[in-house]
């Protein structure tokens, strides 16, 4: 189901991966968009996670149902020299018509051992805080919370906190 050779430049691995997104973000999901991502934007970030991949510096993975791709997920690692043992989880993404099968925690758990394996000793996320599943997910994966700022997150009137999420891989 989890695969960790992602075929990224791929167009029809760029079409599902857009489709799963702009449907998620279409239907209020908190992915770092308030209008659906395009297709080219989407294709732009692949490429960059996957060039930072297979630099040592990234990890991409994706969840499959049925042959069909139901999530994906990637982390990138801090760029700043001080900070090159630590990456932050910058997406994760399942279908809405998959969720609830454990696709979500299997994708977030390869993640994570991809970062170990690739030396980080600090992964670091945020949610809305809104988005109490996601919240639910990564607390029992062992992420704990090292700030919130609240009101951060504006979509529309609405205000939402940022919250922030650590998981300490050297223990």
């Amino acid at each position: 189901m989890i695969q960790p050779d992602v075929p990224d430049t791929d167009p029809s691995f760029v079409a599902a991966a857009h489709r799963i997104l702009a449907d998620l973000v279409r239907g209020g999901a908190a992915l770092g968009w308030v209008e659906p991502p395009s297709l080219p934007e989407v294709a732009e970030l692949l490429a960059h996670v996957a060039d930072a991949a297979r630099a040592g510096d990234g990890a991409l993975r994706a969840a499959y149902v049925d042959g069909r791709l139901a999530g994906l997920g990637y982390w990138l690692r801090y760029a700043r020299p001080t900070h090159r043992p630590h990456a932050d989880l910058e997406k994760l993404a399942v279908a809405a018509d998959v969720h609830g099968r454990g696709i979500g925690r299997a994708l977030t758990a390869a993640l994570i051992d991809d970062a170990r394996q690739a030396g980080i000793e600090v992964l670091t996320l945020d949610a809305r805080g809104d988005n109490g599943n996601a919240l639910h997910l990564y607390r029992s994966l062992g992420f704990t919370e090292y700030g919130r700022l609240p009101g951060f997150v504006a979509v529309g009137p609405r205000r939402y906190d940022k919250v922030l999420l650590m998981l300490d891989l050297r223990i």
